[in-house]
């Protein structure tokens, strides 16, 4: 059984060969760049603000408007979600062997039969990729059964851009269909053992992997 979230999949379509090396084989590990690091405390920040009104650090100031709009959504907040589906759709642990594919929402709030979940970014919006809230919408679908409506986005904290998706039960096949074609690549991968070179600008000074013949070319 082939075991994802979305930052997995996205890796892998990104090069295979990578995703096998770091992932799979393990021989090399992928280390914390500072850009991690600074979103990591960015959520952190975030989610003791909105649950508790922890105050936000002076540096971190900036992003309060943004959360003090969120906690007006009315609902029950759920920060830093973690959400596991087994391979019959139905909910897990998210540490359990079992699991098929699971994500961390950042903030899910459920309202009776409606739903909020927010994605916050601390990078670019420049490459931004909206499959995200596609993959966490019908997980939010499976993890609230009562749940008809998701209205999710992806926020940009560094200049307020938000991009917002909206899905209906109806759109759980069609949401679950997007990753298809991507899972069966893997899959093929997994079962041939075949992980070939995906060659991009990502390869000089972004991989790893420095037995590849593209490692450091453009």
């Amino acid at each position: 059984m082939v075991k994802w979230s979305f930052s997995s999949l996205k890796k892998f379509v990104t090069c295979p060969r990578q995703y096998y090396e770091v992932r799979v084989a393990g021989n090399y590990k992928e280390p914390e760049i500072p850009q991690a690091t600074y979103g990591k405390e960015v959520h952190k920040a975030l989610e003791d603000y909105i649950n508790s009104n922890t105050p936000l650090l002076s540096n971190y100031k900036r992003f309060q408007k943004y959360a003090d709009v969120i906690k007006q959504i009315p609902g029950t907040r759920y920060t830093e979600l973690k959400m596991a589906l087994d391979i019959d759709g139905n909910s897990c642990d998210f540490e359990s062997e079992n699991y098929w594919v699971r994500g961390i929402g950042d903030l899910v709030i459920v309202d009776h039969e409606e739903a909020y979940y927010i994605d916050y970014k601390t990078g670019k919006d420049r490459y931004a990729d909206k499959k995200q809230l596609k993959l966490m919408s019908a997980m939010i679908f499976r993890i609230f059964p009562k749940v008809r409506s998701v209205k999710s986005a992806l926020l940009f904290l560094s200049n307020g851009n938000f991009m917002p998706e909206e899905f209906t039960r109806s759109q759980e096949e069609e949401l679950w269909m997007t990753f298809h074609g991507d899972l069966v690549r893997l899959r093929h991968s997994i079962s041939t053992n075949y992980w070939p070179e995906n060659p991009s600008g990502l390869c000089r000074r972004h991989c790893v992997v420095v037995d590849c013949p593209h490692h450091g070319r453009d």
